[in-house]
């Protein structure tokens, strides 16, 4: 299957594996809707919505960038409203949009808790649900959200207890959409990566000096196209991990995805074991 003439919908998006999955889609032909609030370049995060446009652009698909709070009911309401409109219809959701802060729980601010889950969770749960209607007419419909598998071994529980709470709460969507909309055939599955990847947020919060432990966003955008190709009633309510998909559809050279490093130096991201082991290893966490 392609993307061609599909239409997909995104929060966040300006940069890193969010703008990886767009473009990816975009070189298919994909309409890409990206709702996300860098408008000016900042100093620490490299991209703006208006660059991911043009990216999208440059790689055969058609962008429509959407300036905007994922927090913000109103805003998502016209969102969507404008994606449906200007492309006839949705097809794929994407909830990429997240905040991130591993402060221990005493050091970490209730608004710094509130964000998190209002960006990870809230915007997750929001975005969803106003595209059900418009996802219950597309031939192929998916709902894709950037969150890890549940675990609930302790050894995951130990550090940034408010960070694993937002992120767990996409996870949460993902398992109750997943049963909810399963009779309509919108695919709703989770994807996290296995190892860390080098975004702005490995580089400037989760360990600088990091980058060459890392993979790079393409691995994430190849194993999100392949679960974005897929027949939706034949994928759904899983969490997935990107080598382990990318390895079903006949990969077997993850060498193209190092950033620098060799396959040893690469770190495991959060809640995350080993390749093949059950139960042992260490993540970033």
């Amino acid at each position: 299957m392609s993307l061609a003439g599909t239409t997909m919908i995104m929060s966040g998006g300006s940069r890193g594996i969010g703008e990886a999955i767009a473009v990816k889609a975009a070189a298919d032909g994909a309409n890409v809707a990206l709702l996300a609030k860098t408008v000016d370049p900042h100093p620490k995060l490299p991209g703006t919505i208006h660059t991911a446009a043009a990216a999208i652009e440059e790689a055969g698909g058609h962008a429509l960038p959407l300036v905007g709070d994922v927090r913000d009911d109103a805003f998502v309401a016209e969102a969507v409203a404008r994606t449906a409109e200007q492309f006839g219809g949705i097809d794929i959701v994407v909830n990429n949009a997240s905040a991130i802060d591993l402060s221990r729980t005493e050091d970490l601010p209730m608004k710094k808790y509130d964000l998190m889950n209002d960006i990870n969770c809230r915007g997750t749960f929001l975005l969803s649900k106003s595209c059900i209607e418009h996802l219950r007419r597309s031939s192929n419909p998916h709902i894709l959200t950037l969150s890890p598998p549940l675990e609930l071994d302790p050894k995951w529980h130990t550090t940034f207890t408010a960070y694993t709470i937002a992120k767990f709460g996409m996870s949460l969507v993902t398992l109750g959409l997943s049963g909810e909309l399963r009779e309509d055939g919108i695919a709703v599955n989770s994807l996290w990566p296995r190892t860390a990847i080098d975004t702005a947020a490995v580089r400037n919060v989760v360990g600088p000096g990091l980058a060459t432990s890392s993979r790079t966003p393409q691995i994430m955008a190849d194993a999100a196209y392949e679960i974005l190709t897929r027949p939706s009633r034949e994928l759904t309510g899983r969490f997935l991990l990107d080598d382990d998909v990318l390895e079903e559809a006949g990969v077997t050279d993850f060498s193209v995805y190092l950033n620098g490093g060799t396959d040893a130096d690469l770190a495991l991201d959060f809640w995350v074991e080993p390749k093949g082991v059950v139960g042992t290893g260490t993540s970033l966490a």
